[in-house]
């Protein structure tokens, strides 16, 4: 029988100062803390390749961020705040809104941006749960693109810049769709990427687009009763060969990214044998203590927030009491946090 885990056995007290509000400079020169078992050093992101070995599969997530957050109003005049959650079609979307009399389905809502001429039309066509469905005139992604904001993190406290629009996006997203950054992802640059071919490891990429979700807080102390988000992923049929091919082998699998591990593992699920099928599938996988990892052998990810979902992963790769004094550790040596934050590569604990 599963041992009941509680919401307030993953918390900690985390100083305000050390929740980075900027990214650094360089991107690789964030610092990496190096986790396996019980022990830990001090390192830069740049030191990564020193970590891995010839052989390893990093599995990267190519999710493109969305320019997510639309202000504007109804056609009664009140003003209307949308955090988009997913891109549902060509004109459609679901959508998180703030307004102060929530629109019925029918109604014209329009979206403006300083300094853009013009405005956005979009139709309520109804409600699922706290989301709303928002049928655009003209093609999402243009509407976006025009009228969007880059949808920061609610631990940032500055608006969106135009200099978020490149470094809250990682140097190898492709495919259009998160309305968050898989953050383990901004570290890398090109020249690392190229540094870590030349060390004898192999890259694949699959495509899990980030929804506000996951900025969603676990509401429910037992953990039993929590209910993840569900997130839409792809793996093509070249990263299930490279990946399965890799497992056969014995070969390490890095993730890089909790939602690359999300990924992988929910897609092991899927199959008798482990293995990763090819095709477009939903996820609500909750990885907590217990879990039984399929796949993912090593995991590079950043900081998390206390009594989050993300740290409860964590802890179920590299074992809870081993988390916690590693993130004391960052605590003290004033580690920066969170998205614009430094990052951990953590070795999977063997039970």
């Amino acid at each position: 029988m599963e041992k009941e885990q509680y919401l307030s056995d993953f918390d900690f007290d985390l100083p305000e100062e050390l929740i980075a509000q900027y990214p650094l400079a360089k991107r690789s020169s964030s610092r990496l803390l190096h986790v396996w078992g019980r022990s830990f050093e001090d390192l830069t992101f740049e030191d990564l390749p020193s970590l891995l070995h010839e052989g390893d599969l990093l599995v990267f997530n190519n999710t493109k961020v969305i320019k997510a957050r639309l202000n504007g109003y109804k056609e009664s005049g009140g003003a209307i705040e949308a955090l988009l959650e997913r891109i549902t079609g060509t004109h459609t979307v679901i959508t998180m809104m703030k307004a102060s009399k929530s629109p019925k389905p029918g109604t014209a809502v329009y979206f403006e941006k300083p300094g853009v001429e013009g405005r956005a039309k979009a139709w309520v066509e109804g409600r699922t749960g706290e989301f709303y469905n928002l049928r655009f005139e003209q093609p999402v992604l243009e509407v976006l693109d025009t009228f969007g904001k880059v949808p920061l993190p609610p631990y940032i406290t500055h608006a969106a810049a135009p200099s978020d629009e490149d470094r809250y996006q990682t140097v190898y997203a492709k495919e259009p769709g998160a309305v968050a950054a898989p953050t383990a992802g901004l570290h890398f640059t090109s020249e690392l990427l190229q540094a870590i071919k030349a060390k004898g490891c192999e890259e694949v990429f699959v495509t899990l687009h980030v929804g506000a979700g996951t900025f969603q807080p676990v509401r429910v102390e037992n953990l039993s009763q929590h209910v993840m988000h569900s997130e839409h992923y792809t793996i093509d049929s070249e990263t299930a060969s490279k990946i399965n091919k890799a497992m056969k082998e014995g070969r390490r699998i890095v993730c890089v990214g909790t939602t690359s591990l999300r990924t992988v593992e929910s897609a092991a699920a899927l199959t008798q044998d482990g293995l990763m099928p090819v095709g477009s599938y939903e996820t609500r996988l909750f990885i907590k203590p217990g879990y039984k990892f399929r796949v993912c052998d090593a995991l590079i990810t950043n900081f998390h927030l206390p009594k989050s979902t993300l740290i409860m992963l964590v802890s179920a790769l590299a074992g809870k009491e081993e988390v916690f004094t590693a993130y004391r550790h960052a605590i003290q040596e004033k580690y920066r946090f969170f998205s614009y934050g430094d990052a951990c590569f953590f070795e999977r604990k063997e039970c």
